[in-house]
């Protein structure tokens, strides 16, 4: 058996890159629009690690422009990434407007969310960075 990826729905394929490709720094590997399907399928990886993908699945709003709506639960959990610079990598995501949801206070995990509420687990790689401000005082946002 081989791991493959994670599916996730979206609802603004576009949103989505700005989150998955540019705030996290994710590789784009492919992406399929199919027309006869109405749909559109984006599959990002990890930089250095195209192992572990990611499929964004957009399915397009019928004729009438009604789209499905979706419901996040707390049962899918979230996805993990190791990062380089835990610090770094929260900066590079409020620099594109993304809300820290659980700041990394102790230099070794935050969490964020998507645009579409999916909970994402940063994790600094190797051992945890030493407490630095503003993370070290920042209270949690919502929920994770």
């Amino acid at each position: 058996m081989e791991y493959l990826h994670t599916m996730v729905r979206v609802t603004d394929i576009e949103a989505s890159l700005r989150f998955y490709r540019d705030a996290l720094g994710m590789d784009l590997l492919s992406r399929r629009d199919n027309e006869a399907g109405r749909f559109t399928l984006v599959f990002l990886a990890a930089p250095g690690d195209h192992s572990a993908q990611i499929e964004l699945t957009y399915n397009w709003p019928a004729a009438d422009g009604t789209a499905e709506a979706y419901t996040g639960g707390r049962n899918f959990g979230h996805i993990a990434y190791a990062v380089d610079d835990i610090y770094a990598t929260c900066r590079r995501l409020v620099e594109h407007g993304v809300t820290i949801s659980r700041p990394p206070r102790d230099g070794r995990m935050a969490f964020v969310r998507s645009p579409d509420g999916i909970s994402i687990e940063l994790l600094q790689a190797g051992a945890a960075l030493p407490p630095a401000e503003p993370w070290a005082t920042m209270p949690n946002v919502g929920a994770w």
